[in-house]
Order: C-alpha cells, then sequence, then structure tokens
C-alpha cells in the first residue's frame, strides 16, 4: 500500500479519480487535483513546504517531487507529465509542459505552458523557460520554439495517454482514490 503520511498536521490531499501507485511515498502539505497519477517509487514530499499539483498530472516511475523549507513551495499546473527518474525542487510549473525523463529542475526555476524539457537536461536555479519552447542540456538552454505538432503530438498526447493508463488500474480501490 502506498506511504502517505501528515507531516506536522497537514495531511496530503486529492481530488477524484487519481491513482496513487502501491510503492508511492505522498506526506505533507500535498494538493493533487483531479484524473492524476502518481507511479511507482514515486516520493511527493511537501514536509518542509507546500507542493500544489493541478489536475491531469502524471507523475511517472522514480520521480521526485519537493521543496525548500521556509523559502519555496512547488507549484505544478494542469496536464503536465513529469518524466520518469525526474526532480522537481521548489519551482513552477505552468499548464500544458512535459517534464522529461531523468531532467532536473530547480528551486526558482519557473517553466511557462506549451514548453518540453528535454530528458536529461538540467534547469539551473533561477531558470525561467519561454512559453512555447524546448529546453536540453547541461545547463539547459533554449534550442528552439515548439511547433503545434509537437504540443498537440508529446504534451497532449502523454497527459491523455497517463489518464488511460492509470485506469487500467481502477479495479485496486484501495489505492485509486476517488
Amino acid at each position: 500500500m502506498a506511504t502517505i503520511l501528515p507531516v506536522l498536521g497537514k495531511h496530503p490531499q486529492f481530488g477524484s479519480d487519481c491513482f496513487i501507485a502501491p510503492n508511492a511515498t505522498i506526506v505533507g502539505d500535498v494538493v493533487m487535483g483531479n484524473a492524476c497519477s502518481v507511479w511507482f517509487n514515486t516520493v511527493i514530499r511537501g514536509d518542509v513546504n507546500y507542493i500544489k499539483i493541478g489536475d491531469k498530472v502524471n507523475i511517472q516511475d522514480g520521480a521526485v517531487i519537493h521543496c525548500t523549507y521556509e523559502k519555496n513551495g512547488t507549484d505544478i499546473g494542469n496536464r503536465v507529465s513529469i518524466g520518469h527518474n525526474a526532480l522537481v525542487h521548489g519551482c513552477t510549473i505552468h499548464d500544458d509542459v512535459l517534464i522529461g525523463m531523468g531532467s532536473i529542475v530547480m528551486d526558482r526555476c519557473v517553466v511557462h505552458s506549451n514548453s518540453i524539457i528535454a530528458a536529461g537536461a538540467v534547469l539551473l536555479e533561477g531558470t525561467v523557460v519561454e512559453a512555447g519552447s524546448i529546453y536540453a542540456g547541461v545547463p539547459a538552454k533554449k534550442v528552439k520554439d515548439i511547433s503545434q505538432d509537437l504540443i498537440s503530438g508529446e504534451i497532449d498526447r502523454i497527459s491523455t495517454n497517463y489518464i488511460k493508463y492509470a485506469s487500467w488500474f481502477s479495479d485496486y480501490n484501495h489505492n485509486f482514490i476517488k
């Protein structure tokens, strides 16, 4: 069963139709919207600050979402996909964003809508990602603007697919939050 724990009297809160994998960990001041999925071995630690997650967000296997004590909470918008083994820490991710596998988004970063952070990219502290762009590399830099085809072909497709994948686990009622 997933580890879902309060910290200092603050309990994680979930919207409707959220799938939480049986070995995920979610603690503290975490507020999650509707139709979200938290996949295997994921850790969401709202212990030292808040974490707010919008609707239709998928946080894939092994990802870590955290924040910074008394400084930076973490805000994640709607229809965001956070790839396998990504680290999202004390930052703001706007709507319709793809955070690639193994990437790192550090404190005080702001990732604007319709953007892609490439797999393995490292957004250094305070980086601001322009809306409608792809950032890649270490440290991550803008490599190009996103076409409408990439927005619908990648950002929208992945977000929609993860809602479908989560539905495959709907019989797992004690960890499928309704």
